[in-house]
């Protein structure tokens, strides 16, 4: 026998724990099986690549080892080409519920009927349900994975014939005992495309069997810390705890990135000693501008109306729009995991934070010319003063322009500014942003690597503030000066800049913007203004 493959930290497709690195995955999720003992339908939902179908895959495992449930999990997901098509749907659902069994390794009394039962177009479905829950000795239980590929038609269609089988389980009618809905979305969601309103006391929708919606959560620092520890106990290759402690600052326990991360300097980098918070980050930048698959498919996104109507405000600092639907917008990014679950809404981590404003900036990104390297000063450090002069010239050339053609108009400014500090900061230094809806502001904390004179590596710290002067508002910089004094002292430094950006049908002409300034802070500190 061949001696077992090194593990690895898995990013593609359901983990497998003969071959990655992986936390208990029932453990994550000890509601699910509760749940399922206690016959209820229900969602479980979460953003893409957080653990779902590996969590699922695992509980139908444990469910059928157990001996008194035939528990399987198959995917939805051939029956997106179906669209309307709900006979369609039907079948190719069938088939890889049956692929599924069979590739369960089950007894044949366990095996569904073969061939299926037939029956009409709309009811064969609950017709093959019901005939393999009267031949199956044992209760049969569903998880039905990718839910979300089901369009128009064949979902409403799909969840009505599980609501009609659900109710006649009260006249001794055979069917699942348990029905696990498993996607992105919440059940708000289903009971829409179902044909009914998203509040509970919808009588007509076809889900309202559902007893309970579950969200698969984030890993907790401590989780993280566990999972690199296996990797450790493994091969004796360390993370120091600075370095782990950064990794969830970074992800904010989003899986793929935790998983991400570590591939990237282990796999990809091939780091053979101890793994340190430099590492995280270099692993960090080459994952955004690699635009790995999760997150480039989450860039995609950006521009659709629902998304953009939560993100643009969010960027901008501003308080969202009181429009009807911006709920269900909010709730549809938070379950894309974009957005953080609990108000106010911001980004949910820090790398998505970066990635959406480079996506964003992209355009002007190709418009800046200068070289990065001629704002290294002879002892190593940045000149941040010039880089903010030669934006003065860049935003009097270009800035109006560069507003007309950016679709998050709103946020334009944070934007163009955003742009032209990773093309000039990013080659050698790091950016940390932080925005949220309502704050009416951008902090950017940019840090620089450079010699010491014995040749020890130092960190040079600079903070800066952006806020907007919009229409009918008062001149923001009293606000930007208290704003900037908080964030200084947390972050312990002794001056900053503020650059506002006027927006007022009277502002000055585009040539004359680019006044700087200095400014004492409430707390006395002395920073410099720049009005653009």
């Amino acid at each position: 026998m061949p001696p077992p493959r090194a593990k690895y930290f898995n990013t593609t497709g359901p983990c497998d724990p003969r071959r990655h690195y992986m936390l208990p995955p029932t453990q994550r999720l000890p509601e699910a099986r509760v749940l399922v003992e206690m016959d209820r339908y229900f969602v479980l939902h979460a953003p893409r690549q957080t653990g779902k179908t590996t969590t699922l895959g695992t509980l139908a495992a444990e469910l059928t080892a157990e001996g008194d449930i035939a528990a399987v999990m198959f995917s939805c997901e051939r029956a997106k080409s179906a669209g309307d098509d709900y006979a369609a749907a039907e079948s190719l659902l069938l088939e890889s519920l049956r692929r599924a069994t069979e590739g369960a390794g089950w007894p044949p009394e366990l095996l569904p009927p073969d061939p299926w039962p037939q029956g009409t177009p709309g009811g064969r479905f609950i017709s093959a349900l019901t005939e393999w829950c009267r031949r199956c000795p044992r209760r049969v239980v569903l998880f039905m994975d990718e839910i979300d590929a089901l369009q128009g038609n064949s979902l409403v269609s799909i969840l009505s014939q599980l609501r009609e089988g659900h109710n006649a389980r009260h006249e001794s009618q055979p069917f699942p005992a348990s029905v696990v809905l498993c996607g992105l979305r919440d059940v708000r969601d289903y009971k829409i495309a179902s044909g009914g309103a998203a509040d509970r006391y919808n009588a007509a929708s076809p889900f309202n069997i559902i007893r309970k919606s579950l969200r698969l959560g984030d890993f907790a620092a401590d989780q993280i810390a566990e999972l690199y520890d296996q990797h450790t106990q493994a091969t004796g290759q360390e993370f120091t705890k600075d370095a782990v402690d950064r990794v969830f600052e970074l992800t904010q326990g989003q899986p793929w990135l935790v998983n991400a991360l570590a591939d990237e300097i282990i796999t990809e980098t091939r780091v053979t000693g101890t793994i340190t918070t430099g590492q995280v980050e270099d692993a960090k930048e080459r994952l955004i501008k690699a635009r790995a698959i999760h997150l480039d498919s989450l860039a995609a996104r950006l521009h659709e109306p629902r998304v953009k109507r939560v993100m643009e405000p969010i960027v901008a600092g501003t308080f969202p729009h009181t429009d009807p639907t911006f709920s269900s917008d909010l709730s549809y990014v938070r379950d894309l995991g974009l957005v953080t679950q609990k108000p106010p809404p911001q980004v949910a981590n820090p790398i998505y934070q970066e990635l959406i404003l480079r996506v964003l900036g992209d355009l002007t990104e190709q418009n800046i010319h200068a070289d990065p390297h001629s704002f290294v000063l002879p002892d190593g450090r940045f000149d941040l003063p010039r880089l903010l002069r030669e934006f003065v010239v860049f935003w009097r050339e270009h800035g109006e322009i560069l507003i007309q053609q950016e679709g998050y108009r709103e946020a334009a400014c944070q934007i163009i500014l955003m742009a032209f500090l990773h093309r000039l900061v990013n080659g050698g230094g790091y950016l940390d942003r932080e925005y949220a809806a309502g704050t009416k502001r951008l902090d950017v904390f940019v840090r620089w690597p450079y010699p010491g004179p014995g040749g020890e590596r130092l960190m040079q710290r600079e903070a800066m503030e952006l806020k907007v002067w919009r229409a009918g508002e008062n001149d923001p910089m009293p606000d930007g000066l208290a704003q900037l004094d908080r964030y200084l002292d947390r972050l312990t430094l002794t001056t900053g800049a503020l650059v506002i950006f006027d927006r007022r049908p009277e502002a000055p002409p585009w040539r004359e913007r680019g006044g700087f300034e200095q400014a004492t802070t409430p707390s006395g500190r002395q920073v410099t203004v720049l009005r653009v």
